[in-house]
């Protein structure tokens, strides 16, 4: 599957209050802007757009359903991108202070760098955040980086997509140094939002996390790699329930979004916070490796989600 990860540097022109979670405030902004960019029909519906099988707005925020032999039919499509928002919950910005956001891309999301670029400047002529004398904080892209190198430079307006994105695969993480681990440290960097049971958990047992991250990476690959993996799903949640929780500091976090689409808002909740589990973990790792790349649980799109292994041993 291929891989990309993009950090937009910004700078706000006006002062800025935003919510302590941003994640929801840039994809709604985002959405609003790069269908402004792209719309060629104006219309307000997807659905019923002649273009919408050649739309990069439909293929981003409408994703359709799969239908050939080859991939597996997965309900409700995975979007092709995760919004990293500014990591803090700071909620008011000066005017000229630098922010910071990341944009990951899955398969030939890649494509579409430029599409996406354009539009968050014009996110920043949009402005985001709360109202102060009537308008939106307006902010100024001044680059584009990924891995370290130039993606786009304000100054210049110009763009390079070249050797930007990796071949990402669960099996490039079965490396030497994740064998015989048998502890594993893992922080809860934003809210994961996650169900098992048709309920949404608030504990964390091992093996609904192992859940989460297969769900996750088998339908990433279904949509944007080259198929199922090939993972024994049943043995690995089997042998998941034999691993133990050996601390944990997890919590409920509840934050209030607002929703364009149904105009109003809408409490959401998920996981923070910090769990160490204990057991044979050498087989889990690659996956959750993985996973510390590309999100787990609902509204991975806001950013939700994100996990990173603290301490191994």
């Amino acid at each position: 599957m291929l891989y990309g990860k993009y950090l937009f540097s910004s700078v706000f022109e006006d002062d800025a209050i935003l919510p302590p979670y941003k994640g929801s405030t840039f994809r709604g902004v985002f959405g609003i802007a790069l269908k402004k960019v792209v719309c060629a029909l104006r219309k307000q519906d997807c659905k019923d757009c002649l273009l919408r099988e050649k739309c990069v707005y439909s293929f981003v925020f409408e994703t359709p359903v799969i239908r050939d032999e080859g991939h597996k039919r997965i309900a409700a499509p995975p979007h092709p991108y995760v919004i990293e928002p500014p990591d803090n919950d700071r909620t008011h910005f000066k005017k000229e202070e630098p922010f910071d956001f990341a944009l990951i891309l899955f398969g030939r999301a890649n494509e579409f760098l430029p599409y996406f670029v354009y539009a968050f400047e014009q996110m920043g002529r949009l402005g985001i955040g709360k109202r102060i004398e009537g308008k939106r904080a307006r902010f100024l892209l001044k680059k584009v980086t990924s891995n370290g190198k130039l993606t786009y430079s304000g100054e210049t307006g110009k763009i390079t997509t070249d050797k930007l994105v990796e071949d990402l695969q669960i099996e490039d993480f079965m490396t030497d140094d994740l064998a015989n681990a048998h502890r594993i440290d893992i922080s809860l960097k934003t809210p994961l939002r996650l169900k098992f049971q048709n309920r949404l958990e608030a504990g964390l047992p091992f093996h609904i996390l192992i859940r989460a991250m297969l769900r996750r990476a088998s339908s990433l690959q279904n949509y944007y790699g080259n198929g199922e993996p090939p993972l024994d799903y049943r043995g690995i949640v089997d042998r998941a329930k034999a691993v133990e929780t050996a601390d944990s500091s997890l919590r409920w976090f509840d934050w209030e979004r607002y929703s364009n689409k149904q105009d109003q808002s809408m409490l959401m909740g998920g996981i923070i916070g910090e769990v160490s589990y204990s057991g044979d973990l050498t087989e889990f790792l690659p996956l959750v490796r993985f996973c510390e790349k590309v999100h787990i649980g609902k509204q991975t799109s806001f950013g939700l989600g994100k996990i990173e292994i603290t301490g191994m041993c």
